[in-house]
């Protein structure tokens, strides 16, 4: 049996599971669905890692982005967000500073998601992705790229 975090919300049971979406946030899926950018920023990248950061402030909303990679995130301070994923379920958190979750992904496996800042502080997240995971690196544009001012 599935239990529902706070907030949850359960998609549609026919048709577009995000129907109930704004058509903002349904354009925001379709145009980023595929993004392989994680993150606001990514801070630095090896043959073994790409490290981001995520900076998220009260009421904004990150565009839709794939994780496809095997990772971690850590999140800097405490808050709360809202998580939308592809099947159109909405979840709710609240985080504690110094949280840290680690995620797989077999071959074959992502999620897509977007996180909403519901709390009243902003949320900076460092994201740390393993590039030697079962799934091949999605691109990631230049201007993505930490730049030296």
């Amino acid at each position: 049996m599935l239990t529902m975090e706070k907030g949850a919300v359960e998609p549609a049971t026919s048709g577009n599971p995000r129907a109930h979406w704004p058509a903002e946030m349904q354009k925001d899926y379709e145009a980023n669905k595929s993004s392989g950018c994680v993150g606001s920023v990514l801070v630095s990248e090896t043959d073994r890692v790409r490290v981001w950061h995520l900076t998220l402030p009260a009421g904004q909303r990150c565009s839709f982005h794939r994780h496809v990679l095997s990772y971690f995130w850590t999140v800097h301070n405490a808050g709360s967000a809202r998580n939308f994923y592809e099947d159109g379920t909405q979840r709710d958190f609240d985080y504690y500073q110094g949280e840290t979750r680690h995620m797989d992904f077999a071959k074959g496996e992502y999620m897509v998601h977007s996180l909403e800042n519901i709390g009243k502080t902003d949320l900076l997240f460092t994201t740390v992705e393993f590039l030697d995971s079962p799934n091949r690196p999605l691109p990631i544009p230049d201007e993505m790229r930490l730049r030296a001012p």
